[in-house]
């Protein structure tokens, strides 16, 4: 049964890694469309409206669908008076608890609320307000239950994770690399 819920978090890392990683290079897109929006407006006294905006939508996206890959890093800010003291069991309780009692719940309450938020502006296929602005606010939107969606998800791997270490449960080696399976 062990092996069964380490199988699926490690699925679930799995996803969250690519989904990150992938993410990523969105930021290489904002960058080079902040240059572009630079150089049109200081050298060219032009500007777009849409190219400003999709800094806005990427620098979003690359927030909210990143949200999984930096909680599986445990690269979120945290406020740390006691966590780093504890032993391996300690962490466990706590990241347990945390997953269940608060990250848990608020990405299930961000999925309640924002999913008719989202379905009507499908609905309607909404558009920027802007002239020249980009017809997409529906796909920024989605970004908001994927984020939950996600986030959901490697809170259930931590968890998982966390029920192993409590249970005093190890991983077998694999025999390629000779490391534990959770590694990438």
């Amino acid at each position: 049964m062990y092996a069964k819920l380490h199988a699926l978090a490690l699925g679930i890392d799995h996803l969250s890694e690519a989904t990150g990683r992938l993410i990523a290079w969105l930021t290489l897109g904002t960058v080079l469309i902040t240059f572009a929006v630079v150089v049109l407006r200081y050298v060219f006294q032009s500007g777009s409206i849409a190219l400003q905006e999709s800094i806005s939508y990427l620098h979003a996206t690359v927030f909210m669908l990143g949200a999984a890959y930096t909680l599986k890093h445990d690269a979120h800010v945290r406020v740390d008076i006691l966590y780093s003291d504890l032993g391996p069991r300690g962490k466990a309780w706590v990241n347990l608890l945390g997953t269940l009692l608060m990250l848990m719940p608020v990405c299930a309450f961000i999925l309640f609320v924002s999913w008719e938020y989202v379905v009507v502006s499908w609905s309607m296929r909404e558009g920027s307000q802007e002239a020249g602005g980009l017809d997409a606010v529906f796909l920024l939107k989605t970004a908001i239950p994927l984020m939950a969606a996600l986030l959901l998800l490697q809170g259930l791997s931590l968890a998982l994770n966390s029920i192993l270490v409590l249970a005093g449960w190890q991983p077998q080696t694999d025999t390629v690399s000779g490391g534990p399976d959770r590694e990438l």
